[in-house]
């Protein structure tokens, strides 16, 4: 009777605590309002963040379908600066011999609208669009804030946060390379 009631109980706080799975899935679950999901493989794992189409249609329309053409595969992270961000999109990276020119190009069609929107800040994880000037002509260049960066709201179009993987973009350095980006539908 006690080896059965032990076992009972080991069963029952057995299934109250999440499995690995499961808290993983919990990590990555997407905000109300948030569209498709793009998950970044790298060097050094894996991150997803949401994406906010009701804000910046146009800007995560582009984003997806540069993921879509694998434009981002294969690509370095060109802009490291620790408590600040991490940035990539620039095709010229997959040239390690070409280092000195990362940072000045993308896909060669831009968003073409600055959808700056109130509602989306750079807090820790936002994922928003590099540009040299004009945030309309922001290309396939994003970054990923590594702290609240509250002066760069209204600047830069904020399209996405970080939902799972945080640790992993902490971890990110120059040159570490993309695998693999990929696309799927919030959960």
């Amino acid at each position: 009777m006690t080896r059965t009631l032990s076992l009972i109980v080991a069963v029952g706080l057995m299934a109250s605590l999440p499995s690995t799975a499961a808290a993983q899935q919990g990590a990555a679950q997407t905000s109300p309002g948030a569209g498709p999901v793009v998950v970044f493989e790298t060097e050094k794992g894996t991150f997803e963040f949401e994406t906010y189409p009701n804000e910046a249609p146009k800007t995560v329309a582009h984003i997806i379908a540069l993921v879509n053409k694998r434009f981002y595969n294969g690509l370095r992270f060109h802009r490291v600066v620790p408590n600040f961000v991490i940035q990539a999109g620039d095709p010229m990276t997959r040239d390690m011999s070409k280092q000195s020119e990362w940072g000045h190009y993308g896909s060669g069609t831009p968003v073409g609208a600055a959808e700056l929107s109130p509602l989306r800040k750079h807090v820790r994880g936002a994922v928003a669009m590099a540009h040299a000037g004009d945030a309309a002509k922001a290309d396939a260049q994003f970054y990923v804030c590594l702290a609240a960066q509250p002066r760069l709201d209204g600047h830069y179009v904020v399209f996405g946060k970080v939902i799972s993987g945080m640790d992993v973009v902490g971890k990110i350095q120059v040159t570490d390379r993309i695998i693999r980006a990929t696309v799927r539908e919030a959960k």
